[in-house]
């Protein structure tokens, strides 16, 4: 299970003292407790991935705004936790891939309206499996549905 394997590198880190990568894991660590508590059970990979994905996302908007007022080693520091926290995630689909998959889906579940969207996307999420940024996927939706009506 991927949540042992992230604890299994918090503990090589410590005996190796890496004192970053042990920062970042002890963040990810932390933010995937919160979110067993906030589900009232145990997490399964996929939704360890999705906690993982929003802790880059984090970063990623952080790295806007420090880009913004020129603190350049600070944006280093996140690019670098954002490499280690990339480990623990499948390789992401291009975009051709996106598309094939979406295109399925809405083949096998016909479109009436923009108010099949939401289905859609649970559809995709299903079956790409934290493998896809969901914006991106929610936006090739949209752009489907839009062209589709």
């Amino acid at each position: 299970m991927l949540y042992e394997k992230i604890i299994a590198d918090l503990t090589n880190a410590m005996k190796a003292q890496d004192k970053f990568a042990l920062g970042v894991l002890r963040m990810l660590k932390s933010a995937l407790q919160m979110e067993q508590i906030a589900k009232k059970s145990e997490l399964t990979d996929i939704q360890v991935m999705e906690v993982i994905k929003k802790q880059i996302k984090q970063r990623k908007d952080s790295i806007e705004e420090f880009q913004k007022f020129n603190r350049l080693e600070e944006v280093d520091k996140l690019k670098e936790e954002i490499k280690i926290l990339s480990k623990y995630l499948p390789e992401q689909l291009s975009d051709e891939e996106i598309d094939r998959i979406l295109n399925e889906i809405i083949a096998e579940n016909p479109v009436a309206s923009m108010k099949d969207m939401g289905k859609i996307i649970n559809l995709a999420k299903e079956r790409m499996q934290a493998r896809a940024d969901i914006a991106i996927v929610s936006k090739k939706v949209k752009e489907i549905i839009m062209k589709n009506l």
